[in-house]
């Protein structure tokens, strides 16, 4: 049997974090919502399957929000809910209903979000945290299964953010969340898999198609690296070879430098104008990079469209 509480102790902090209370009260929403009004901590609160549909915890003569830390929400009822600026930190969200609630500033690092309903919610300038709490007990077993576990349970929540922060128009915190929900996916693959390394490349190129600037930053790089190879192996302009000589000046080397590098943009971006030319190691260098130019530039028309018309 659930312990009984006096209404005169219902205020108390005994009540509230013991998880055999009777919390099946009609007015429950509004107590706690006086139980916030009097500044009182509340922390480690046991509000599992709570019905608490539209609780205003807006603390509304204060720049700073009401604080509802590491306490148990599991499959509470928040629909609706009104939680402008309120601190959720470490607390279990598991599995709540928050359809409709206003999640404004709220802050939401450290919670267990898995199974969450955020359905039509507001949540513009929510605090997330670094990562997830599934993403650190993953890091922290040694035992395979459960770490494949926690990263399948990590891909579902931000697969569920990322739908519901598009529905919402934030479509730069979505892209956050699609990075993030495929780097959960990668670590679930086998360590050394093709299938991993691939997934990894992808993300350092451009971030899952969400990073168009490293696609340029990777585009630059490899223009100067092939520019460095071509001064060392040589290419030739009107049959003259130009090529890395210590024996020409300075001044000499850094306009073949350049030639080199203006040899290599045009290489990349395959429009090969024919005023210079490889030779020998040159030859099959180029060959290399416009192949690596073509694909790189075909890539970033899709990484830029896909980022602009989201």
């Amino acid at each position: 049997m659930p312990a009984e509480h006096p209404d005169n102790t219902l205020d108390d902090t005994r009540f509230w974090q013991d998880d055999g209370a009777d919390k099946s009260l009609e007015d429950l929403a509004a107590r706690l919502e006086a139980r916030a009004r009097t500044g009182n901590p509340m922390q480690k609160f046991a509000l599992r399957r709570c019905q608490l549909p539209g609780i205003n915890l807006v603390n509304a003569h204060s720049k700073s929000g009401f604080k509802l830390t590491h306490s148990d929400l599991y499959r509470a009822d928040l629909r609706k809910g009104h939680f402008f600026n309120v601190d959720f930190s470490g607390s279990s969200l598991m599995k709540a209903n928050l359809e409709g609630a206003n999640l404004h500033c709220a802050n939401l690092s450290d919670c267990n979000l898995l199974g969450v309903n955020l359905e039509k919610c507001k949540l513009e300038n929510v605090t997330w945290g670094s990562e997830l709490i599934q993403e650190k007990q993953a890091r922290a077993t040694r035992n395979i299964a459960e770490k494949h576990e926690y990263y399948q349970q990590a891909e579902e929540i931000y697969r569920h953010l990322r739908k519901v922060t598009e529905s919402e128009g934030l479509f730069e915190q979505a892209g956050t969340f699609f990075q993030k929900e495929m780097v959960m996916r990668r670590y679930q693959m086998p360590r050394y898999s093709s299938q991993r390394i691939i997934s990894r490349m992808v993300e350092i190129f451009c971030g899952y198609g969400e990073q168009p600037l490293r696609v340029i930053l990777f585009s630059i790089i490899a223009i100067i690296f092939f520019a460095v190879l071509y001064l060392l192996t040589g290419i030739t302009e009107s049959d003259h070879l130009l090529r890395l000589n210590f024996d020409n000046s300075f001044q000499d080397n850094i306009s073949q430098l350049l030639k080199c590098l203006y040899f290599s943009v045009v290489t990349f971006t395959t429009l090969g104008y024919g005023d210079l030319a490889p030779t020998g190691w040159a030859r099959g260098i180029a060959a290399t990079e416009a192949f690596i130019g073509s694909f790189t530039l075909a890539l970033f028309v899709v990484v830029f469209v896909k980022k602009m018309t989201r």
